[in-house]
């Protein structure tokens, strides 16, 4: 009998160390995706942080003339091209595939996988680069078919000076799928900050030499320079990486065709959302003077927190979630958990950014963009468009990673049904809203960029419940708590009172950064001491980390 329990003991003992071992791996793998959606976010951070300094350059030079419209319109291109292949298909496609070989620790079919890539997208590029220059006369009917005389023609002039850097930023975007299989997450996401200083000096050292029409082309080739530079300063680091890098034609590999078979359903996944900011972009170039410019110094300040804290996470997560192993049983609980966390980690930085887009928009669009030819009523769009585009924030970073499960799966049609969906009402409800409803009520039809991005935010929102919806019926139930999301608007709504109260206070004599510096700090640690005061974890965590940071402080 006494030999029984000490082997039942024993059992016991065993199974409690396994299950401490799990536990233990399993907090080491969540630090490490933790400290990996940190440098992600350094990265983004500092490249959109130059981002943000090239458009306020850009702001000072062009402001809402026709001329910025053009290259508004103009850079949909590259920006199509890179965001398609760079944040879509290849992630998507690539990153599950090659990661997993990795994790297996089969770096050899890693390589040819890797280099057989290469190949297919250099030969693609290529050949969508050489068709983009000789047809862009063709295509300006559907990028801005509102513009007409000298407006269509610098506009196709500059879509030809811009389509070799698109593929110069589409081959980086390979790189890029490289580094960060290998959780080298920081050089590829910094790396846009050579692009974006190559587009900075162009605009500084002609800005005052040129008319602005030959001002955006000089613009236009500093870009394509800076696609090269963003190109070439990861090139050192893959060829690390990978050791041998070579033209290969191998469509015999069954890993190479799960990638090539994955790849097409997210470019097109990816590809119809860059269709609805088309779609926007073309109803934009019918609203006169301005929109197309305003747009795109909206999407400038809209895009920060989605790449700082969705993109930084959901690209952190979606190499180790297609690198979880075991059953579909553990694979689930593995991806639910990572899944969950992350959603929580987005949110409770999303939410204050919604509200501030809102609250302080003109704050901050005086802050990043009053210079030179841009002005106060240029202030009051730019407003009215971000407060538009706040409705549709959290559920175009939630989605993100729910996207990025998906893919984890290798299931990449079903994203692809619902951006199309997402499209659809896009089209349908920006069109309604842009054009007829600004006559409606007596405005100037410029405000109909507000019911542009109004309307995008709630075809978001559909998309992202329906993808919630179905990945929960793939691996159970998902999703932000109720009762957390109730925390943290309510700390994002009483930094608000705050922040307006300290507005209203030190009016507008002062210079609109000292302005938003003065708002924005007290609302944002108002917003963070209340919802760790609500025992939000995620923002308590942050708090103390900061006061840890406090010289004194232990």
């Amino acid at each position: 009998m006494s030999s029984i329990q000490t082997e039942n003991s024993d059992d016991d003992l065993t199974a409690q160390a396994q299950k401490d071992a799990a536990a233990a791996t399993i907090k080491k793998r969540n630090e490490s995706t933790t400290h990996h959606a940190f440098l992600v976010g350094a990265g983004i951070l500092l490249s959109r942080i130059i981002g943000v300094l090239r458009q306020r350059i850009f702001a000072y030079y062009f402001g809402t003339t026709d001329a910025a419209d053009v290259f508004a319109q103009a850079f949909k291109i590259p920006n199509f091209l890179q965001n398609v292949f760079g944040e879509g298909a290849l992630s998507a496609s690539l990153i599950p595939v090659y990661a997993k070989l990795l994790a297996q620790g089969d770096e050899k079919e890693a390589n040819r996988v890797a280099n057989a890539i290469l190949t297919i997208l250099a030969l693609l590029t290529s050949v969508l680069v050489l068709l983009g220059v000789l047809l862009t006369p063709y295509l300006i009917g559907f990028i801005a078919p509102g513009f007409e005389g000298e407006k269509r023609e610098l506009t196709i002039r500059l879509v030809k000076i811009l389509f070799p850097g698109a593929g110069l930023l589409v081959m980086s975007a390979w790189c890029l799928g490289i580094l960060n299989s290998h959780r080298k997450f920081f050089l590829s996401y910094s790396a846009p900050v050579i692009w974006n200083c190559a587009i900075i000096a162009a605009m500084v050292f002609y800005g005052n030499r040129v008319a602005q029409s030959d001002l955006a082309a000089i613009t236009a080739w500093g870009s394509v320079i800076g696609s090269a530079l963003q190109f070439a300063v990861q090139l050192p680091t893959v060829f690390v990486l990978i050791k041998r890098i070579q033209l290969i034609f191998d469509f015999t590999s069954a890993n190479v065709r799960t990638v090539v078979r994955n790849f097409f359903p997210v470019f097109f996944s990816r590809g119809v959302v860059q269709i609805s900011a088309y779609v926007d972009s073309i109803i934009a170039s019918f609203l006169g003077t301005g929109p197309s410019a305003l747009l795109q110094y909206t999407q400038s300040l809209y895009t920060l927190p989605v790449s700082l804290f969705g993109m930084s996470i959901s690209a952190a997560e979606l190499p180790a979630m297609a690198s979880a192993l075991g059953d579909d049983v553990e694979v689930s609980s593995q991806l639910r958990a990572r899944l969950d966390a992350g959603l929580k980690r987005i949110a409770v930085f999303i939410v204050p950014s919604s509200m501030a887009f809102l609250a302080f928009g003109d704050i901050l669009a005086a802050s990043v963009y009053k210079t030179g030819k841009f002005g106060d009523r240029d202030v009051l769009f730019v407003w009215g468009t971000l407060a538009g585009a706040s409705v549709g924030l959290m559920a175009s970073t939630l989605g993100r990673l729910y996207s990025s499960t998906f893919y984890a799966l290798k299931d990449t049609r079903t994203p692809l049904r619902f951006a199309i969906v997402r499209v659809v009402l896009t089209i349908i409800l920006g069109y309604s809203v842009a054009i007829y409803v600004p006559p409606m009520l007596g405005l100037e039809i410029q405000w109909g960029t507000v019911g542009l991005t109004l309307t995008a935010g709630i075809a978001g929102w559909v998309e992202f419940l329906l993808l919630r919806r179905s990945l929960n019926s793939k691996i159970g139930k998902t999703g932000l708590p109720l009762i957390f999301t109730a925390k943290l608007w309510t700390a994002a709504i009483i930094g608000a009172c705050l922040g307006w109260a300290v507005k209203l206070a030190i009016g507008s004599a002062l210079h609109p950064i000292l302005i938003a510096l003065l708002v924005a700090t007290p609302y944002g640690i108002t917003y963070f001491l209340i919802a760790a005061l609500f025992r939000v974890k995620e923002a308590r965590d942050i708090v103390n980390r900061v006061v840890r940071m406090i010289p004194g402080q232990k």
